[in-house]
């Protein structure tokens, strides 16, 4: 591969600028090199229980290092059978076999090759003894009940942490309260001892955990001696009247001690933990409180801790400093102390040396000398590996501090410097310096910093090196970047002396430059926001004095993600649910890579939402249902692929009724109005569109809340009209578009002063009452209108017209009898309101009539016009009125049926009726049997009720078109003939004169043949079979019965003809079948019952059902008697199927109508207001096909199209 133009002057400017600097990565070990340290042991406890204790030391280098040992500064034997060597490391394991306080000490690990030696810091093995209390001699305690008292602990050292228990003999807690608690230290502290604390076994346990260890203190003896008249300190509240005067006392401050004064300082390390003690004795036992001078406790503060004697402050930051205060209290006095707390930062050395663990807080009179306390050694600057070519210089730094100030040595390859000393080395306590290095100079330093607190010690690789650049990085390896992101090519490499890394594309010639292209100093090429024409191959060329080499690259660039969460910051009541859809576009190429999360202000949801359900996940759609105030918020959706991710967001409002009103004032009183003022409540993302008023009147029942006002949304008060004579409450009602709010809380009582009455009773009129009196009625007045107490009601009447004098009467109720001297008679009647402050204003006229009595004379009937077999128009003469005796309300015609013309027979009589509202003189009467004879009588009513009846009319309706057949049945069926079977209708309306059969073709399409007919005249006859038919034919069948005004509507059926010789003799004649014969018996007896139940049903009378009017029949005659009486009347359009010849219309006489019934009585439509008779209209149905028919059904022989 050739070398890019131009590229030896810029290899060679760089050399003479670099040549003390190392390569771009770390040495290969492909490359001779001095070892190095990857892996060492911190200090080492030997636990007693564990199996065997592992002290680790691991390098590389090349040649491969070789692994010594010292112990406490002298050769330890690597080759100790007691030990276990790992190979190709100076790890070794000791295992706890009972002789491992023979390898307790300081260990150091050498690892060494022909180019240099690398020490390990030091690695202390640490085998603990068990903590023990001291034996000693504990002399028995004797207090006097009341005195304070302080049990020590002093528990021994040993490896933390430390947990302490005070237990008695039989290792029971000694019970722990506000008089009686345990310090951190360990100390049991009373702030005033009781007869019942006297005991011989108190002991202090100190346990170990890491150790595994309890060790116990000596049992202390304990004797409290009872006073005659001991004080009872269970409450810090209680005196008792036992009270010892000399015994009780005032606080005083155990911890810290009152010795050191009302103030200390503390000083604590930011990130730490800050624990203040404040322990007082005091009889009552005294209350301890604590609090921050000029501020609050910082939040999350622990007091619960010895019943709130200690507070605590987890992980402490500056805003914690300040004064906290202390304060001990019983009823005789107070004791405090002030804790003056400062927060410093720590010491860089917890980031560079093995301390671990908080700093204890510190009391301020050491704080001046923190500083000085004693401190093992930590570094500030650390001396650095190097890679150097032939002929450079360098320089290593070493600094440490600690207390007392560290003693810096130096040495090279594990040996004290000034033993094995390079030419041209320059060595001073913090560095040493060296020039024109050669390959011989190849060596490792080690700086070490001691004082008597403890040993640190750093390494520091000085590798000499020439070499060509080795690129680390495989060649033609493959990259991929998305559009618009940043696409990095890598080229890792080692180059001593320093090396110049260029890149260029395949198909140029130049390295490449501009702006969007970045080398880095590991040799990784950066192209900055890629572009499609980014894509190709590239090529990575390193080249330094000592050669050049060259890998290749390519770089294939796809779509970036993008997604789009949908719907945009939507707003959501309360209570719903939400679904939010996150659309991806996504390269094909990554598809399978890319992964879908949601999260709400940057913490994510579990896979499939929430284990309750609510919230719920399945890809890319995120719904929450039953909505809370707490789930508003961004929700993102994040899209994850092997080269990009994306991330779009939408803000959810939730949307909730606003809270209630607040704080409701009353102001600008007066005797009609009051102004009410309110502070809006949190309107929960919905602007408040308007308030509500509402108020609580002091007559009204308890809680009963009417409204009063509305006010707009943006507005907070209002000026409310009031009424005299009520005791107001008022509340506020706050609205916005998801619904209302609570009611506020009521507002203060406001009382109005009585007053006259505003105004006078309403609807004032007459009730149902006798001829010559009236019982007047009124809306009596609300109690908000009746202003003041005392309402009565002032009414005053007279004859309308006359000149006399007002009758009047005032009541209490809401109702007077007044007496008339006729019937029916006009009267002017006023009613005024009155209460003890005076009377409403001038009352109006209203014109009421005195009670109705029974119409007295009778219409006469002029004529009945029978217009056809069913309806009749009556025609009468009015009833004078005079002769009313009250308002005509209408008439009422009744009539019944006598006799079927038909077989003559008499009919029981049942009266059917039909009111007429209103002054008229004719009306019709619908729903007529046909063929039969009826008698009729009218009468007038008022309010009162029916007048007499007129002398009965005799008058009879003719002959009418009959009913469909029963049924129609193909009974048999053969190639070109039909055998059809029907029964009689149900009702004949006539002597039957026989039966019409048409039949035409079909075969389940728009285009039908033509109709044919067949007029069967033998009424007997039930069957026909018809010849000469299609085979292979679908048909349909229609059946008619006739009377002499024509023929009723068709019962209609259909089948199928069939093929030559196939299905034959597949049906017998099934007339001559038993079951047949058995279903045409069925049918005979469901008939007669039919016909019975309508025969009664007809001759019942009264009210029709909507049923019964759609069954009518009407003569075509009707058409000609419609009259002024009469709506529109229309006759069934029958319409012919599309292609059919002829309609089935033709030389029909008659057919069924569909006549309206809405004009039978005049006035509101027909809706007979008195009995509610006949409300609706009245049509024919209609079927496909020119003939009408109820009772269409398909055969169940094979049908063939």
């Amino acid at each position: 591969m050739e070398r890019p133009p131009g590229a030896n002057g810029a290899v060679l400017s760089l050399l003479s600028l670099l040549l003390h600097l190392a390569s771009a990565s770390d040495i290969p070990l492909s490359v001779q090199q001095v070892p190095t340290i990857t892996k060492q042991s911190k200090e080492q406890v030997a636990f007693p229980f564990d199996e065997y204790f592992q002290i680790e030391c691991e390098a590389k280098g090349n040649p491969e290092p070789r692994f010594t040992w010292t112990k406490d500064g002298k050769p330890f034997d690597f080759s100790d059978p007691r030990i276990i060597a790992s190979n190709n490391s100076g790890t070794f394991r000791i295992p706890n076999e009972g002789q491992i306080a023979h390898f307790q000490g300081k260990y150091r690990c050498f690892a060494s090759n022909k180019l240099g030696v690398a020490m390990s810091e030091e690695i202390e093995f640490i085998v603990p003894n068990v903590p023990k209390f001291p034996k000693e001699k504990i002399e028995p305690l004797e207090v006097e009940e009341g005195d304070p008292l302080v049990l020590p602990c002093n528990p021994p050292m040993g490896l933390p942490p430390l947990h302490i228990y005070w237990m008695n003999i039989e290792l029971q807690h000694i019970q722990q309260s506000e008089r009686v608690s345990m310090s951190q230290a360990g100390d049991l502290y009373f702030a005033n001892v009781e007869e019942h604390d006297s005991r011989n076994d108190y002991c202090c346990f100190a346990a170990f955990p890491r150790l595994r260890t309890i060790v116990q203190k000596m049992p202390m003896k304990l004797t409290v001696n009872s006073l005659k008249h001991a004080n009872d300190s269970r409450s810090s509240s209680e005196t008792g009247p036992r009270a010892n005067s000399i015994k009780q006392r005032k606080p005083s401050l155990l911890l810290p001690p009152a010795a050191k004064g009302p103030k200390s300082e503390v000083t604590v390390l930011r990130g730490d933990t800050l624990v203040l003690e404040c322990f007082a004795e005091g009889l009552p036992t005294p209350q301890v409180a604590w609090g921050k001078v000029g501020g609050d406790l910082p939040e999350g503060s622990d007091m619960e801790d010895n019943y709130g004697k200690t507070l605590k402050i987890e992980n402490v930051s500056f805003q914690d400093k300040g004064t906290y205060h202390c304060m001990a209290s019983n009823f005789h006095g107070v004791a405090t102390h002030d804790f003056y707390v400062t927060v410093e930062e720590p010491d860089r050395r917890s980031h560079c040396c093995a301390h671990t663990g908080p700093r204890a807080a510190t009391g301020a009179a050491d704080r001046a000398e923190r500083r000085r306390w004693p401190e093992p050694p930590y570094w500030t600057k650390k001396p650095q590996s190097g890679v150097y070519s032939t002929g450079a210089s360098g320089i290593l730094l070493c600094e440490a501090k600690g207390e007392p100030t560290p003693v810096i040595r130096w040495r090279v390859n594990g040996v004290p410097i000034e033993e094995n000393p390079f030419a041209g080395d320059v060595v001073s306590p913090g560095e040493v310096s060296f020039t024109n290095l050669q390959p011989n100079h190849t060596a490792v330093y080690q700086c070490e910093a001691s004082n008597a607190h403890g040993t640190i010690l750093a390494n520091a690789n000085v590798d000499v090196v020439d070499v060509r650049p080795l690129i680390e990085t495989e060649d033609e390896e493959s990259y991929a970047a998305v559009t618009g992101a940043s696409a990095f090519l890598r080229c890792k490499f080692f180059a001593s002396p320093p090396a110049l890394v260029s890149w260029q594309k395949a198909d140029a010639a130049r390295p490449l430059e501009g702006p969007r292209y970045h080398v880095h100093e590991n040799g990784t090429l950066q192209v900055l926001e890629a572009t499609a024409e980014d894509a190709g191959a590239y090529s990575c060329w390193v080249e330094n004095a000592q050669g050049k080499t060259a890998v290749t690259a390519s770089l294939d660039i796809r779509n970036a993600t993008k997604l789009q969460v949908s719907p945009r910051d939507p707003r959501i009541p309360r209570s719903h649910t939400l679904e939010l859809h996150c659309e991806s576009q996504c390269d094909p190429q990554l598809k399978p890579s890319l992964r879908l999360t949601w999260s709400k202000g940057g913490a994510a949801f579990e896979t499939n939402g929430t284990g309750d359900g609510r919230i719920l996940i399945d890809g890319a759609r995120l719904t929450i249902s039953n909505l809370s105030l707490e789930d508003q918020g961004v929700y993102t959706c994040s899209a994850h692929t092997a080269l990009d991710s994306a991330a779009n967001g939408t803000r959810v409002t939730v949307l909730d009724v606003p809270d209630p009103p607040e704080n409701l004032r009353l102001s600008e009183r007066q005797n009609r109005s009051v102004r009410l003022t309110w502070d809006a409540g949190d309107s929960h993302n919905s602007n408040i569109s308007e308030y509500l008023v509402e108020f609580e009147g002091s007559r009204e029942e308890q809680g009963r809340w009417e409204a009063l006002a509305t006010v707009p949304g943006e507005e907070t008060t209002a000026l409310l009209p009031l009424a005299p004579y009520v005791r107001y409450r008022f509340r506020v009602i706050a609205a916005n578009e998801v619904g209302r709010s609570r009611p506020s809380r009521p507002s203060e009582h406001h009382a109005t002063p009585p007053a006259a009455p505003d105004k006078n009773p309403q609807n004032i009129r007459v009730q149902a009452s006798q001829p010559k009196e009236m019982v007047i009625k009124w809306e009596p007045l609300k109690p908000l209108e009746q202003n003041g107490p005392g309402l009565e009601y002032r009414v005053a009447w007279k004859p309308l017209g006359a000149p006399g004098e007002w009758e009047e009467e005032t009541v209490r109720e809401h109702s007077l009898r007044v007496m008339t001297s006729a019937v029916y008679a006009p009267y002017e009647v006023q009613v005024q309101a009155l209460n003890h402050l005076g009377a409403g204003p001038e009352p109006q006229s209203v014109v009421l009539h005195s009670g109705e009595d029974y119409p007295d004379a009778a219409p006469v009937v002029h004529g009945v016009d029978v217009v056809n077999s069913t309806l009749a128009k009556v025609t009468w003469s009015s009833v004078p009125k005079d002769r009313v005796h009250g308002r005509l309300k209408g008439y009422q015609i009744n009539w019944w049926k006598t006799k079927s013309l038909a077989d003559g027979r008499t009919l029981p009589k049942e009266v059917s009726v039909l009111r007429f509202p209103g002054q008229r003189s004719s009306g019709m009467l619908p729903a007529l049997d046909a063929f039969s004879e009826f008698h009729l009588t009218v009468l007038a009513f008022n309010a009162k009720g029916a007048g007499p009846e007129s002398e009965p009319y005799v008058f009879q309706t003719p002959e009418g078109v009959p009913e469909q057949p029963a049924f129609l049945k193909v009974i048999k069926v053969d190639k070109d003939t039909a055998t059809l079977a029907w029964g009689p209708p149900g009702k004949l309306n006539g002597h039957l004169t026989g039966y019409l059969l048409q039949y035409q073709i079909i075969n389940d399409t728009e285009e039908i043949g033509e109709l044919n007919d067949v007029h069967i005249t033998a009424p007997a006859k039930a069957s026909w079979r018809l010849s000469n038919l299609n085979a292979t034919t679908k048909y349909k069948f229609y059946v008619r019965a006739c009377t002499s005004p024509g023929c009723g509507k068709p019962v209609t059926e259909e089948a199928a003809t069939l093929g030559e010789g196939k299905y034959a003799g597949l049906y017998d004649d099934i007339a001559t079948q038993g079951w047949f014969i058995g279903l045409m018996g069925a049918i005979a007896v469901l008939t007669l019952v039919l016909l019975t139940i309508c025969f009664v049903k007809r001759n019942r009378g009264g009210k029709y059902s909507v049923k019964d009017k759609e069954d009518l029949h009407p003569d075509p005659d009707v058409q000609s008697g419609k009259d002024e009486t009469f709506g529109d009347y229309s006759d069934s359009d029958e319409k012919p199927l599309k292609g059919s010849l002829r309609s089935l219309a033709r030389d029909l006489p008659a057919t069924e109508s569909a006549d309206s019934l809405v004009p039978y009585g005049e006035g509101d439509h027909g809706l007979f207001s008195e009995d509610g008779s006949f409300i609706g209209a009245y049509a024919g149905s209609k079927e496909k096909g020119s003939v009408e028919s109820n009772g269409s059904s398909t055969a169940t022989f094979p049908l063939r199209a």
